[in-house]
């Protein structure tokens, strides 16, 4: 495992930089990507070890596919591919500016999408490869103010798990990745639901360091949010909608604080449209 080589997108900041410095605790070769390439840049020089910071805006396939080219030049050829990069603007639907599901729509499903075909390209010729994406327990538990959020990542498992079917047996494996809240900027003002932990993003990128090591291929963090996530996804809707409200599931976005979230609203907000 120490010899593997990593590329991150989003990793300037929160799971992604995590995870970077997890892989490189593990003795593996990391680059990351982000659409703020001076942050990248940054990040990069702060964790050292011979850490490759490289601007990438995951909405651009023909960047992506530049960002791992120039990935592989400076670290040599890619073992994994983690697909990280994600937004998450909340609201009521109704009230949700076109360009925001856009936004959502374009970095959260088809950064995803675009960075597992070009990490299959690469991996299916050389017979081993991991691709791990990043989805979120919203992925399996849709909450109110976070309506098209969910759709993006109940597209994320779906997706991975079609190409976990489709590349049984070539070497190359996928892991799907489903936080909770996690202790970023991305949840600034949320509520806290009941029945589950807030935890830091390194506890999603030890798990992510343990799935490449034992291939393990759905990971859910914390971990005791797995039975929750899958027994409300699992179950009927009346008897769904009254475990999330026993757990409070549906205030944590439509109820935040928009005050606290300001600063980070503002950034995305600064995520510049280079797909026409």
């Amino acid at each position: 495992m120490s010899a593997y080589r990593v590329a991150i997108t989003g990793g300037a900041r929160g799971i992604g930089r995590a995870t970077a410095e997890a892989c490189l605790r593990a003795g593996m070769s990391v680059v990351i990507g982000d659409v703020d390439g001076a942050a990248c840049s940054a990040v990069a020089t702060e964790l050292g070890g011979g850490t490759v910071g490289l601007a990438l805006d995951v909405r651009d396939p023909a960047g992506f596919e530049a960002f791992l080219t120039e990935a592989e030049q400076q670290a040599g050829p890619l073992d994994v591919l983690v697909n990280n990069a994600g937004v998450a603007p909340i609201g009521r639907y109704v009230d949700e500016n076109p360009r925001d599901t856009q936004r959502l729509i374009d970095i959260n499903i088809g950064g995803v999408l675009t960075g597992t075909r070009l990490a299959l390209e690469r991996f299916g010729p050389r017979g081993h490869g991991h691709i791990v994406n990043l989805a979120s327990s919203a992925g399996q538990i849709a909450t109110a103010g976070g309506a098209t959020y969910a759709a993006t990542k109940h597209a994320v498992v779906g997706f991975t798990r079609a190409i976990r079917a489709e590349t049984r047996g070539t070497g190359i494996r996928t892991t799907i990745v489903m936080p909770g809240l996690i202790r970023t900027d991305m949840i600034a003002g949320f509520d806290k639901p009941r029945g589950t932990r807030i935890v830091g993003p390194q506890a999603v990128a030890d798990a992510i360091v343990a799935a490449l090591h034992t291939g393990r291929e759905e990971v859910f963090v914390p971990r005791e949010l797995g039975p929750i996530a899958r027994l409300i996804a699992g179950t009927p809707p009346g008897i769904a909608d009254r475990l999330k409200k026993a757990l409070q599931a549906d205030s944590v976005m439509i109820h935040a604080d928009m005050g606290a979230r300001a600063a980070y609203t503002q950034r995305v907000e600064e995520v510049k449209d280079i797909v026409q």
